[in-house]
């Protein structure tokens, strides 16, 4: 029987296509916005995926157009009333139900200090819209499994989407074009041997790099919540300033090596890693003879983030059920967490 999880995966590539339709306009009239009066500064306001996906806008943002962007702790605002100097300063708050006291609470205090606040949020209606002064839907549609996944891919698309009309860059905005016929190839790619190696672990390190560190996030989310696995993300980067002390023998670690500056590093710390005896999971396009796991390519590099999360999230919802859990389910987990 098929879960709410893996039938809201496999919706990703509708959602991003009904963005594209019923978003883009209003994505695109922000970023010109954007391109006339740049802000020296960004900040993201998000929890959970959301938080993720603001971490992918960051790297982006930071990357395509050199605006420093900085995740706000929302306790600065909820519990310190921080006086934050953000006028004219660009605030973005990612969620799907839009719900939460904590979003809605700050970005309406940065608002009243005079930043451009933006709401990239899956319900139009939310209080999070009604917060902010730009409110963009996300289009992924009701999303009922308490694992986002379709809400999450459609954030990451809506946040490419900002700043390819930030930069008007022609190649992003063409390869978010055929965005939707990439993530149903993903969805066709066969992570299986991901399943037999996890069944039955207690334990796993998620790597990653650059914009593929958000999935890596992503991921050890996920397999946290729904099939009970005590899962931590690590950059490529970071992983042999400690985390390394804890690899022995038969220790799972899912590399995420999409294309990019990143992918060389990433494919060697998989070969030392196994030289250690860890066990790993890379997952890398086709052309990386040392895969274990296949990832799909789209037009623009900076969109095969996307594509590694909507095959991992697939393999996740599958090995939820192999460990004998429900995904739609997972222990002590609420749809929306309220926070203050």
């Amino acid at each position: 029987m098929s879960s709410l999880m893996l039938d809201e995966a496999l919706f990703a590539a509708e959602a991003v296509a009904a963005q594209h339709m019923y978003a883009d306009e209003g994505l695109a009239l922000l970023g010109r916005e954007l391109a006339k009066a740049p802000p020296q500064l960004a900040l993201t306001v998000a929890r959970g995926s959301s938080d993720h996906a603001a971490n992918y806008f960051a790297y982006l943002a930071m990357q395509r157009t050199g605006t420093p962007v900085v995740s706000l702790p929302m306790s600065l605002i909820t519990l310190h009333h921080a006086p934050l100097a953000v006028r004219g300063q660009l605030a973005v708050a990612l969620s799907q139900s839009g719900r939460s006291p904590d979003l809605v609470d700050t970005m309406a205090a940065l608002s009243q200090a005079g930043a451009r606040t933006v709401a990239l949020v899956n319900q139009p209606d939310s209080p999070l819209a009604a917060a902010c002064e730009w409110s963009l839907p996300l289009c992924a549609g009701a999303e009922k499994s308490v694992a986002a996944t379709k809400s999450y891919i459609a954030s990451l698309s809506a946040v490419a989407r900002l700043v390819a009309h930030w930069q008007r860059d022609t190649g992003l905005l063409a390869a978010l074009e055929t965005l939707p016929q990439a993530l149903q190839e993903a969805t066709r790619l066969d992570w299986s041997p991901a399943i037999e190696v996890l069944q039955h672990a207690e334990r796993i390190m998620v790597v990653g790099r650059g914009l593929g560190f958000a999935v890596a996030l992503e991921a050890a989310l996920k397999f946290k919540e729904t099939c009970a696995i005590q899962a931590e993300a690590f950059s490529g980067a970071e992983i042999k300033h400690g985390p390394m002390a804890l690899i022995d023998d038969g220790y799972p670690l899912l590399i995420f090596a999409p294309r990019g500056p990143e992918q060389a590093g990433l494919i060697a710390l998989a070969e030392e890693m196994r030289g250690r005896g860890a066990r790993v999971l890379l997952a890398a396009p086709a052309d990386v003879a040392s895969c274990d796991l296949t990832l799909a390519v789209a037009c623009d590099e900076a969109l095969d983030p996307l594509l590694a999360i909507q095959s991992f999230y697939l393999m996740a919802a599958r090995l939820s059920e192999a460990r004998g859990l429900n995904p739609d389910e997972p222990r002590h987990l609420n749809k929306v967490t309220c926070t203050l």
